[in-house]
């Protein structure tokens, strides 16, 4: 599918706050389709929602808040069956209606997972070359339709589930294993993004990863800290080809097995975002440290707003790039999420008020999702709900409604208002 003469409706931004307002939505787009070992499990958030089936009505709801994007998710195990073959049938119909409603689609090529077929997933040999392979494929097939992408979303998450906790595919249970996942992964965004500029000189790229505060009232445990807060910004630095000698984290790369001509590779092959993007829920995103009988253990409080905009200040200080919220929501009832969309809204003002290029804003999910402990759990699927979306998705026979909230209203006047 190639639309040449399409104008892209988001122009990249400039170098101030002052620049036009990106307000964004998503739909949870999490891909880990290895079955559980345990459970014979998988867990396809497109699947399990509906939205194979559901996808016009969930678009057409996407079209009424006014957003100028969506941030959107491409299920790479379906798209590439096969090693080589892809299947592009029903991307070609959503992305179509995505774009006929004049938004921007904000690409995630990868949102968590793996084919099948790529056995090892991240610490398959030849990951780096297979994602290549498939944003350059995917380039191809939508050169006209797209420009802003996200070649990998999350990638310390990513790393921490299938390197550090063993939960998704390769499972492997150390800071080794998460420092090994970590450097594939990022490897693969160089490439990917690299690969897909190849196609669209104009690419606007967006890093995206979740942002956590660190902190802890035991003394004994500041560099701890330290480290970990530097983590948050290990996968980032990377990619941008920051990690050299002086770097806090490269002797803890090299203490990991990571050798050094594999950190030296990035310095060689830089990445080039145009936009950090922040991912930041109050109930995940600050992270206190104790000591446990088992070693530290992380405790996580619920976060002010004040924890958003310090992250935000940070990122804009150190990388001096502009910054969107590309996922923020609250989970529980919808006064509690209609706080939060008024707080951290609230702060997004603040920041550009300050002079910190804060340019877009995205709630995030769209509807309703299904928690991950689905995967490993063994209740039935509305258990597994978390109403933190504009619409909550509610079970009726075997099939999820989508129930409108007061909340899109709430989101589409701030659309309408602008920030």
């Amino acid at each position: 599918m190639s639309l040449p003469d399409r104008a892209h409706f988001l122009q990249p931004p400039g170098p101030g706050a002052s620049e036009p307002f990106i307000w964004a939505t998503g739909i949870e787009d999490t891909f880990i389709v290895d079955p559980y070992p345990l459970t014979g499990r998988t867990l396809d958030e497109y699947e399990l929602t509906g939205h194979y089936e559901q996808w016009q009505g969930d678009i057409d709801r996407v079209a009424e808040l006014g957003v100028a994007a969506i941030r959107y998710g491409i299920p790479w195990y379906r798209v590439e069956p096969q090693r080589g073959r892809y299947d592009w049938s029903w991307t070609d119909r959503v992305l179509a209606r995505i774009v006929s409603y004049r938004i921007e689609p904000i690409i995630d090529l990868i949102h968590y997972g793996t084919p099948p077929w790529l056995t090892g997933s991240f610490l398959n040999p030849d990951y780096p070359e297979r994602m290549a392979d498939y944003a350059a494929a995917f380039a191809r097939q939508y050169h006209g339709l797209f420009r802003w992408l996200t070649p990998l979303n999350e990638p310390r998450i990513n790393a921490w589930y299938a390197g550090r906790v063993g939960q998704w595919p390769p499972y492997h249970r150390s800071w080794n294993g998460f420092a090994q996942v970590l450097v594939a992964i990022c490897r693969g965004i160089v490439r990917a993004e690299a690969a897909v500029r190849s196609v669209v000189p104009d690419l606007v790229s967006v890093h995206v990863d979740p942002t956590d505060l660190y902190f802890t009232d035991d003394p004994s445990l500041e560099a701890e800290v330290r480290q970990r807060q530097e983590l948050v910004f290990l996968a980032l630095d990377l990619v941008l080809g920051r990690v050299g000698e002086d770097h806090p984290l490269r002797g803890w790369l090299r203490s990991r097995g990571i050798p050094d001509a594999a950190v030296s590779w990035f310095q060689a092959n830089r990445a080039r975002p145009a936009i950090i993007g922040l991912n930041e829920y109050p109930m995940f995103s600050q992270k206190r440290l104790v000591r446990a009988r088992n070693g530290v253990r992380q405790v996580m409080p619920a976060a002010p707003p004040s924890v958003l905009a310090d992250l935000c200040r940070m990122y804009y200080h150190r990388y001096r790039l502009p910054i969107m919220i590309t996922e923020t929501a609250a989970k529980g009832g919808v006064g509690k999420r209609a706080a939060w969309m008024d707080a951290s809204i609230a702060v997004v003002r603040q920041l550009r008020g300050e002079g910190v290029p804060v340019i877009g804003y995205t709630w995030w999910p769209l509807f309703a999702l299904i928690s991950w402990p689905y995967r490993v759990g063994s209740l039935p699927l509305e258990k597994y709900l978390m109403q933190m979306g504009l619409w909550d998705l509610k079970m009726s026979g075997s099939r999820l409604e989508r129930v409108r909230t007061p909340l899109v209203d709430r989101y589409r006047a701030y659309v309408t208002s602008g920030i």
